[in-house]
């Protein structure tokens, strides 16, 4: 499980906006949970997203199903990358950077 900072301003219509780029990026509809949205796609047996607290952030929790192929797998890790991406207004680098930044 992980926990993403979403950039300010981007927090109003967050859940909205998770069930839309599920939508987009992934090609399911999500399932909407006790907590959360569900998705199955490519190489994930399981994607949940949820809110985290005070809206400022977004949990994910994933199940990997490593029985599938090598193409699947990149594909998948390309759309989970590009889901992120749009969720949190942070790309790749920026994320990678201010979790380095974060004294443990």
């Amino acid at each position: 499980m992980q926990e993403y900072p979403i950039k300010r301003g981007l927090t109003k219509d967050l859940e909205t906006r998770i069930v839309a780029e599920l939508k987009t990026c992934f090609g399911v509809e999500p399932e909407k949970t006790a907590k959360g949205y569900r998705i199955k796609s490519g190489a994930l047996k399981r994607l949940d997203v949820s809110v985290g607290t005070g809206e400022k952030s977004v949990i994910i929790d994933t199940e990997s199903d490593i029985s599938v192929s090598d193409e699947v797998i990149l594909d998948t890790n390309k759309r989970f990358r590009k889901y992120l991406d749009a969720i949190t207004g942070f790309s790749t680098k920026e994320r990678v950077k201010r979790v380095k930044s974060v004294p443990e």
